[in-house]
């Protein structure tokens, strides 16, 4: 199948590269020169314009865009007026799913269908496939099956579920159409703040091991007499052994502390999507309680010292009613 990639950061450029190995016809645009040209040298056709990308592309076209929320809406206000009806836009980005109906009335009034689509699997993508979470029409998305299918890890990803049937989606491929404009996005919205509670649970875990182990130094004297003598990249490989904790990201853990067991070439100060936040607004808006999202969530803003200001405050209230002097260091 034809397809348009706008857009050739790490995940864009992987996915064409996979697309690309399955024989489909890839026109690629990025403002960065060198993105495209290495694009070409696998294949692809390059388009140094949207203009030239359009004109490249067979209708009924197809565009798919991995770019920064804050020029998405820049990027398909110039598409829409470049394409004609019966035209496909997809944004497969880290989208607000409450972008996504605005986006899709919009493209519809100039007769031109609207895709959200979740998409996860990072830089490894290219060789495990990238799990897809798609929204929008039946007919526009079963249009990019081909696609789909290419981009999704396949059936073989995963061992199937005992009991269940395979005709009932396409999820066992690594791919499911999760509902109308902004449902796929909505669904890795979700996706995504799972992963952050889980990344920092795995986080405070190895944090507690790496404290106890070898010399005790500064305990609570309840723990004067714990002797944990377990490297903490030991005890993440045993844990992808048959623990109920196991999953990729204790993979990775086990391969990051493998390479860098003191983790220093780290800064400790984690970045956020937006995904995290707008699952937390959107988790009080619904009445869901979200205990962990919006913790996990609090402790990224924390490891980028967001709490530097009230923690002073905090040890000037207790000087002032207690006389315990702080003084920085």
């Amino acid at each position: 199948m034809q397809i348009g990639m706008i857009g050739l950061g790490r995940m864009g450029a992987s996915m064409v590269q996979r697309l690309l190995l399955d024989g489909h016809d890839c026109v690629v645009n990025d403002r960065s020169d060198a993105a495209i040209r290495r694009m070409v040298a696998d294949g692809a056709k390059p388009a140094e314009t949207l203009n030239d990308l359009v004109q490249l592309l067979q209708p009924p076209r197809a565009v798919w865009i991995m770019l920064p929320e804050n020029i998405v809406d820049e990027v398909i206000n110039d598409l829409a007026n470049l394409l004609d009806k019966g035209d496909t836009v997809i944004d497969g980005g880290n989208s607000n799913f409450l972008e996504d109906a605005r986006r899709a009335e919009s493209l519809k009034a100039k007769g031109l269908h609207y895709i959200d689509v979740g998409t996860s699997g990072g830089v490894w993508g290219r060789e495990r496939g990238y799990c897809l979470m798609i929204g929008g029409e039946h007919e526009a998305v079963d249009r990019l099956t081909p696609v789909f299918r290419t981009l999704a890890p396949g059936e073989q990803a995963a061992s199937q579920t005992d009991g269940r049937k395979n005709d009932q989606s396409t999820a066992h491929e690594g791919y499911l159409h999760c509902g109308g404009h902004g449902a796929g996005h909505f669904t890795k919205m979700v996706h995504n703040a799972i992963e952050y509670s889980v990344m920092a649970a795995y986080g405070e875990g190895f944090a507690m091991l790496d404290k106890v182990n070898g010399e005790p130094v500064n305990r609570h004297p309840s723990l004067e007499k714990l002797q944990v003598d377990a490297d903490v990249g030991e005890v993440a490989e045993l844990w992808r052994r048959g623990s109920v904790i196991g999953s990729w990201l204790l993979d990775l853990s086990a391969e990051s502390l493998q390479a860098d067991p003191q983790l220093e070439q780290f800064s400790a100060e984690v970045s956020d999507s937006g995904e995290g936040r707008w699952a937390v607004n959107t988790a009080v808006n619904l009445g869901i309680p979200a205990h962990v999202f919006s913790a996990a969530l609090f402790n990224r803003f924390s490891s980028r010292k967001e709490t530097v200001y009230a923690n002073k405050l905090q040890s000037a209230l207790r000087y002032a009613f207690g006389g315990h002097n702080e003084k920085p260091e």
